[in-house]
């Protein structure tokens, strides 16, 4: 369109924002931001459901515009878009759901951290452009061309402030580990975008903890809770652990798969906790592992099947006695990793 109209409130009116104004996306911005890719504008990236109109790489530079993005971060952008439509993913069920969920992107190597992709102190919050215009390009593809409005077809009954862009890096430089990526099977210095169908994050605050046993107990009591569908069903969980818990990790001789099978053995519910409300007498919604026994209060349920449910990175800054657990949002979706193209 051209400037002639108001441009803020001519997007607002349509509707064709995420409720804050847009980036009035003209064919010389369109044009400026193509200039990130040699791919094709017509390329299609697939359909985004529920309404399932296309994604051509053209319709995800339009987007990036209207976030406010840079034609570099439009790689990354494209990216992510081929992450979410992965059929494992279930973009589909994510769009429609009464629960909270939407989709948090994470990037590893080097290209993510060339234009800027934050995953330093602060880097869930505001502030840091590429962070806030990838998740946000993102999102608006989600309500333009999947029809994600809310009340219409996104049934969500809060949402959560996450939804609007939850994009970060891993912080590789204050990890005592090989990247997320690498324990996704990518090789090194391969570009990586993971993404996972979350709720919003919440804090495990451990100020005093020197060692392992202590730290992990905290971590793993904030994963553990009757109200997360992590409770009832097998899926996916983030643990975001700041470089200085990390740290507590390295000193102690700890791998990530060290900690991902410690926390697998601590974050659990007695039955006897269990049985008091949520989908306990439910037995057909439930996804336990055969071994737990209903029958004996003592039996621990645990909120993680597997280790490699878990996705375990490094992220934040210092100082900062924090982690982060994001569980997840069904076990109808499963997170998504691929290399995606730089240029």
């Amino acid at each position: 369109m051209d400037e002639a109209a108001d441009p803020f409130e001519y997007f607002f009116r349509l509707p064709w924002t995420d409720g804050l104004p847009v980036v009035t996306p003209t064919e010389a911005r369109i044009a400026w931001m193509l200039g990130g890719t040699k791919r094709s504008p017509g390329g299609s990236l697939g359909h985004v459901p529920p309404a399932g109109h296309e994604a051509t790489v053209e319709q995800a530079a339009i987007h990036a515009v209207m976030a406010g993005a840079r034609p570099e971060y439009l790689p990354a952008i494209l990216g992510t878009l081929e992450a979410v439509l992965a059929e494992r993913f279930n973009l589909n069920g994510l769009q429609a759901t009464m629960g909270p969920g939407g989709p948090m992107v994470m990037f590893n190597g080097p290209y993510a951290r060339k234009i800027g992709v934050h995953g330093g102190s602060g880097c869930m919050g505001p502030g840091f452009r590429a962070n806030a215009a990838i998740g946000r390009a993102l999102r608006l593809m989600m309500l333009n061309l999947g029809g994600a409005i809310p009340g219409v077809s996104d049934m969500s009954c809060f949402g959560h402030p996450d939804k609007f862009s939850f994009c970060l890096s891993e912080n590789e430089e204050l990890s005592p580990w090989p990247p997320l990526s690498a324990d996704l099977g990518f090789g090194p210095g391969e570009d990586v975008v993971t993404v996972f169908a979350a709720e919003g994050p919440h804090q495990a605050f451990d100020d005093s903890s020197s060692e392992p046993d202590g730290l992990l107990a905290t971590i793993a009591s904030v994963m553990s809770t009757m109200g997360s569908s992590n409770a009832y069903m097998r899926q996916n969980m983030v643990i975001a652990m700041s470089p200085d818990h990390a740290e507590v990790m390295r000193r102690a001789g700890y791998s990530r798969r060290d900690v991902k099978r410690r926390l697998f053995e601590l974050a659990r519910l007695p039955v006897g906790q269990m049985r008091k409300g949520g989908r306990f007498r439910q037995s057909g919604r439930v996804d336990w592992p055969a071994w737990v026994d209903r029958d004996d209060d003592a039996c621990l349920v645990p909120m993680i099947h597997d280790p490699d449910d878990i996705l375990l990175l490094v992220a934040g800054g210092r100082p900062g006695p924090h982690s982060m657990i994001v569980p997840g949002w069904n076990k109808s979706s499963r997170f998504v990793s691929i290399r995606y193209r730089t240029g």
